[in-house]
């Protein structure tokens, strides 16, 4: 089995961004040279920036890199949704300016090898980011794409249409269709 591309993975892990129906996804690509990965991630950048979606590497690794696709638009509303500057301040977050956000996740990713916190980026919902956070992990009522703490209902219906939409852009993918094609314009 091959190794997947940048490309496959941006299909299979970020769907829902690509879709607009969540703000930001994230995904390990592994990949043979740092600098290749840096060139492909510049390449995806030029083309799917003018949809108002930006890959973002958060942290290199030793043949892999931590990327992040986000829609700005979409981010700079979430990061201004009650509750959230207060929770990233906590966490010494300097506003809810995304590229300063995302320059503050960067630097907490090398304190920490995943700070919980990440679910704000991610379109996890706060009660459940919190619940993560205020249980280290512990006690969820229902573990699907993320910890859920508080309703199951909403997530369930969440998870649900996020697995659809995944299966279908894959699918999609698979019979040749561009990611491009497939991205909804912010």
């Amino acid at each position: 089995m091959r190794e997947k591309t940048l490309s496959d993975l941006i299909v299979e892990q970020c769907a829902p961004t690509l879709a607009g129906m969540k703000c930001g996804s994230l995904f390990n690509y592994h990949h043979q040279k740092s600098a290749d990965a840096r060139q492909e991630i510049c390449d995806w950048n030029e083309r799917l920036n003018p949809f108002g979606l930006f890959l973002e590497a958060l942290d290199w690794r030793e043949g892999s890199v931590l990327v992040y696709v986000y829609r700005k638009k979409d981010l700079d509303q979430r990061l201004r949704e009650e509750g959230i500057a207060e929770l990233l301040a906590d966490f010494g977050y300097p506003g809810t300016e995304p590229g300063e956000c995302l320059r503050h996740l960067k630097s907490r990713l090398l304190e920490d090898d995943f700070p919980h916190e990440i679910g704000v980026f991610l379109d996890y919902p706060l009660g459940d980011v919190l619940g993560f956070i205020e249980n280290r992990g512990m006690n969820c009522r229902l573990c699907g794409m993320w910890k859920v703490y508080c309703d199951q209902c909403e997530a369930l219906e969440l998870f649900k249409k996020y697995k659809k939409c995944k299966e279908v852009y894959w699918k999609l993918y698979q019979q040749g269709r561009g990611i491009l094609k497939m991205t909804v314009a912010a």
